[in-house]
């Protein structure tokens, strides 16, 4: 199974929330785990949110961003290529999705475009997953 994480789902790997353990057996059950390169600006963005909105420690803080630097190596990352960004305009448009959430949305598409298999994609985002799912692609 490949599973694609926008940067909701890929943050529940490394901070405790609802929907955690659940992104976290995916992952396990997935043969390949994909993203887009973005997802890794905007994970440290949350992280640092959470250390402090939530007053997540600073330690615990390093330690999450080592995990995800760690983990980020075996992902495999799509390049943000002028096609993809080009893509991602028309997808935010036709579904009225914010840039990131476009871009996520392009992402998968060209992945199953690539592997001509079916990627189940994960996100918790309402409207993005509708999205998905007009254009095809399968919503955990």
């Amino acid at each position: 199974m490949i599973v694609y994480l926008d940067t909701s789902s890929l943050v529940k790997l490394y901070v405790e929330e609802t929907g955690s353990e659940r992104i976290k057996t995916l992952v396990i059950e997935a043969s390949l785990v994909s993203t887009s390169k973005i997802a890794y600006a905007e994970a440290r963005a949350a992280f640092a949110r959470k250390q402090k909105e939530d007053k997540l420690p600073i330690k615990a803080l390093r330690s999450i961003t080592q995990d995800l630097n760690r983990d980020w190596e075996g992902y495999f990352v799509l390049e943000i290529t002028d096609g993809l960004i080009r893509a991602a305009g028309d997808f935010a448009e036709k579904h009225l999705l914010r840039g990131f959430d476009s871009i996520h949305l392009a992402s998968v598409i060209s992945l199953k475009n690539r592997t001509g298999s079916e990627v189940y994609f994960s996100s918790n985002d309402a409207r993005l997953n509708q999205a998905a799912r007009k254009e095809g692609i399968q919503v955990l």
